[in-house]
């Protein structure tokens, strides 16, 4: 394994307490992971995690006792904490009647409405105390934080916590609110964006922001965003990283909840193509570039606050893919697509392994 830099301290007692093996943490993917690969991943020595952002309570629950149920090891669950959507009738009306077109290609009318389909893990008193019934072994957190007292609880109860930041100023404020690890999310990365404040985003790479966060907070870093074989983990490690987490890596592997279509878009040429946007959920995030980007693009001004804009995207995606069209679809990637490799979560563990080691 690559040596860290002299002057980074890294601390890995966080790794011990949960037995990890391995410093790879397989990123949550709301509707991507599933409990097999979670189970897969920590089956192997690294850390598996779900992403809950996307489920009901009791989803939430099922999906944890499920892979309970196939792992004897540690997992990660991970938890939306974004502001609560505001209704804007005007920006929302535009929205519609910009998709309208799209719906009316399959024969198909924009709903009439949207609604906030996801809702945020702060200030949901039951699902907190869900999550501390369940007592998972790590719980992590996406677009901001929660309550004081929530973080305070899941620490009392043993649970390691992590958060996502991508810029120093969110780091430091993980750091106060007493959490765990910061998981530094580089511009790279697939999925949603973790900003706090997405007007705010500095856009930072992965690399540039794990070394400023190795030089300048006292937490553990992991890196995300771009990072898909042994060699990328190695270079992270070399910077400050304590670990890495991946999740591009891991939607190919046959545990993953991936449509065939979104498996074809990262197996083809498309994969090269990655883009941000806000048009899909109403949160900025990088996916595989497809119609829901251009139709963002050509709109030229903000879509309803997330989750709202995703109601109206989920529903035009599900009426396109009845006439097998996928030009609609969330097919989050980071921009490593390229790279993605197509086995078992547990052999890819390993080969990540065996890659890192072949570095030293």
């Amino acid at each position: 394994m690559a040596a860290p830099a002299a002057h980074m301290p890294i601390d890995t007692s966080w790794m011990a307490r949960l037995g990890l093996r391995h410093p790879i943490i397989q990123a949550p993917m709301a509707g991507t992971a599933t409990p097999r690969l979670a189970a897969a991943v920590s089956n192997a020595g690294g850390l598996g995690s779900l992403g809950l952002g996307a489920s009901t309570m009791e989803q939430a629950r099922q999906q944890i006792v499920e892979t309970r149920a196939l792992t004897a090891g540690a997992f990660n669950i991970n938890l939306f904490c974004h502001r609560p959507a505001q209704t804007d009738p005007q920006r929302e009306a535009a929205w519609l009647a910009r998709l309208a077109p799209e719906f009316e290609r399959f024969d198909a009318q924009a709903p009439a409405r949207v609604r906030e389909i996801y809702v945020t893990a702060v200030g949901d008193a039951a699902l907190q105390a869900m999550v501390l019934e369940e007592r998972p072994a790590a719980v992590s957190f996406h677009f901001g934080l929660p309550e004081q007292p929530f973080i305070d609880a899941l620490r009392a109860a043993g649970i390691v916590t992590l958060a996502c930041a991508t810029t120093l100023d969110e780091a430091l404020q993980i750091e106060r609110a007493g959490i765990d690890v910061v998981v530094a999310q580089g511009i790279e990365a697939g999925g949603h964006r973790g900003v706090f404040e997405p007007s705010q985003d500095r856009m930072l790479g992965t690399f540039a922001l794990v070394q400023l966060l190795a030089r300048h907070i006292r937490l553990p870093v992991v890196a995300a965003g771009g990072v898909m074989d042994g060699d990328g983990i190695a270079a992270a490690l070399q910077l400050g990283a304590c670990a890495v987490q991946m999740g591009t890596a891991f939607i190919l592997c046959p545990e993953s909840a991936a449509s065939p279509a979104y498996r074809a878009d990262l197996q083809s040429e498309r994969a090269q193509h990655t883009g941000i946007t806000a048009a899909i959920s109403g949160r900025p995030a990088r996916g595989i570039v497809n119609r829901m980007h251009e139709i963002g693009h050509a709109h030229g001004q903000p879509p309803p606050d997330f989750s709202r804009a995703y109601d109206a995207g989920k529903a035009l995606h599900q009426v396109a893919a009845r006439h097998g069209c996928a030009d609609y679809a969330a097919h989050w990637a980071g921009q490593g697509a390229p790279l993605a490799r197509e086995m078992p979560a547990g052999e890819l563990v390993q080969t990540l392994v065996d890659e890192l080691h072949s570095t030293s």
